[in-house]
């Protein structure tokens, strides 16, 4: 299982919608708006560095409001 962090701006006034929709998505673990130089934070989990990289390409950037994204796998040092 690879699991990610993944960093979302969004248009002004737009993170508190996206993070619900995002939320919704299979694979998504928590997905919450926050403050700061990001507006949305999701955890997400996938069976494959390659099937995360879909869920985000193919899924989460195709939600309305969505100008950026940071994809931070997770490591266990």
């Amino acid at each position: 299982m690879v699991q990610a962090y993944i960093l979302i701006q969004t248009e002004v006034g737009k993170a508190s919608t996206v993070a619900e929709l995002i939320g919704k998505i299979p694979g998504v673990v928590q997905a919450e708006d926050v403050t700061g130089p990001y507006d949305v934070i999701v955890r997400a989990q996938a069976d494959t560095v390659d099937d995360l990289g879909r869920m985000v390409v193919a899924k989460v950037q195709q939600v309305d409001g969505i100008t950026r994204t940071l994809t931070c796998p997770v490591v266990h040092l």
